[in-house]
């Protein structure tokens, strides 16, 4: 059995024991007390708090750049460059009469004399008075394109008779005569009649667009 002052010595370390935990339990209330304080502290300077909506992010749809008509361009390039040759004689496809006619391989012997008669309507017309022989070329390329694309079969091409030119020749109606023949729409030419324009004019029949 121990003795009296063990017992003593035993109730002082569970006083201290005690003493201990209530020391800790009043710090951990003291704690929460603070943190209580200074959380409300917190909500009262911010005021209420909503929460933000989340908008849906936009993603733009990269407009793709519009297609280059690379081959509409080079047709206008060789239609504008028309591959018509000055140097090209057309004199011994001409036929032998006073109106130098003409008519594409395979089309009937008929179809000139039929144009010097007026048998087909004139459609459009074209004036070269006063041009140069390379804008004269180049307008004649362009002028049978549209005719064709308009579905025009017989035109007057006016070039002239050469009055104002030097020396009195007329240089345009050899040249148009020459670049007609080179362009595989021509189907057939004439002369002019004397209402229509005489020498200073042809009458073009066109292949059918």
């Amino acid at each position: 059995m121990k003795s009296f002052a063990d017992l003593q010595q035993v109730g002082k370390q569970l006083k201290e024991q005690q003493a201990q935990r209530e020391k800790a339990e009043a710090e951990r209330i003291a704690r929460e007390k603070q943190a209580a304080i200074e959380a409300n502290i917190f909500r009262s300077s911010i005021g209420d708090v909503q929460i933000l909506k989340q908008q849906e992010k936009f993603h733009p749809i990269p407009q793709k750049p519009k297609p280059i008509p690379f081959k509409h361009i080079e047709d206008e390039q060789k239609a504008l460059q028309e591959s018509l040759s000055d140097e090209f004689d057309a004199g011994t496809l001409l036929e032998s009469d006073e109106n130098l006619s003409y008519t594409r391989p395979g089309v009937g012997i008929d179809v000139a004399k039929k144009l010097r008669q007026g048998a087909w309507v004139i459609q459009a017309q074209l004036d070269l008075h006063g041009m140069r022989r390379d804008q004269a070329r180049d307008n004649l390329g362009e002028f049978l394109r549209k005719c064709i694309r308009s579905g025009f079969r017989c035109v007057r091409i006016i070039h002239g008779k050469g009055l104002g030119s030097i020396n009195k020749e007329p240089v345009l109606k050899n040249k148009v005569r020459n670049w007609l023949i080179q362009k595989d729409e021509v189907i057939a030419f004439s002369q002019a009649t004397a209402a229509d324009g005489g020498s200073g004019a042809l009458i073009v029949l066109l292949r059918a667009s």
